[in-house]
């Protein structure tokens, strides 16, 4: 048998990067401006933080958390 068909492929794991984010802060929180945030930071999976708002503490690599204010204005992001 072929050893190459029996391994399968290395699997790409996401990673987060918000650093190329910063020209949305300030914007509002829309379903659209997390769409290309997540695209753009190259992360999997993205979540809202709300002021007071309960948040797991699980931490993922692949996750982008953006911070809006009391406004639904974009106030920052983060990954894990």
């Amino acid at each position: 048998p072929d050893k190459a068909a029996e391994t399968p492929p290395p699997t790409v794991e996401a990673r987060c990067d918000p650093a190329g984010l910063s020209d949305l802060v300030g914007k509002p929180a829309t379903q659209a401006l997390a769409a290309g945030a997540l695209h753009r930071s190259g992360a999997r999976i993205m979540r809202w933080k709300a002021p007071g708002m309960a948040m797991t503490m699980d931490y993922r690599a692949d996750r982008l958390n953006i911070a809006i204010d009391a406004g639904n204005l974009v106030t920052g992001f983060d990954c894990g």
